[in-house]
């Protein structure tokens, strides 16, 4: 290593890298992981929220249908209409425990259009900060997040019960 060289360690990163393709969609989940265990901070009668496991930057939510499907024009509107106060209520819960300056939502819709879990849709909530993009991801492929995903987990499951 050279005098200078420093490096940034990000183990859970490995984890998600070397891990293997599960069997079932984790997405769907398994009967015996509790909501805790799959991050899920909310459920409503045709989705719900969960926190992504390998988060963009801290807080990063996603709003899944329980319907195992990959093609948005096929929802019932029940469902999307569920989806979107979903997408409202994980803003405003975000807002009150993080204080972003702003936020990024959308959807990728098949692997070409970068969908990482492309046979369940889900919404992307993921907010962020002035400042957020930095060298970090740039010349280290890090990020930093500041709190623990079980810890942001608690402080959302509150919020959201208290206020829905």
């Amino acid at each position: 290593m050279k005098q200078n060289e420093r490096f940034l360690w990000a183990p859970w990163r490995m984890e998600y890298i070397l891990k293997e393709t599960p069997a079932h969609c984790i997405l769907c989940g398994k009967d015996e992981e509790s909501d805790r265990d799959r991050l899920i901070i909310k459920r409503a009668e045709h989705s719900f929220i969960i926190m992504n496991k390998y988060p963009y930057n801290n807080g990063h939510l996603m709003v899944c249908p329980y319907e195992h499907t990959n093609d948005y024009i096929s929802l019932n509107s029940a469902t999307k209409i569920e989806m979107n106060t979903l997408i409202e209520q994980s803003m405003k819960a975000l807002k009150n425990i993080m204080s972003p300056d702003g936020f990024n939502i959308g959807m990728n819709l098949g692997r070409t259009a970068g969908a990482g879990i492309d046979d369940h849709l889900h919404w992307h909530i993921v907010p962020r900060w002035n400042g957020d993009t930095n060298f970090m991801p740039v010349l280290n492929h890090t990020k930093v997040h500041v709190e623990a995903l079980e810890a942001t987990w608690e402080k959302l499951k509150e919020e959201l019960c208290r206020r829905n």
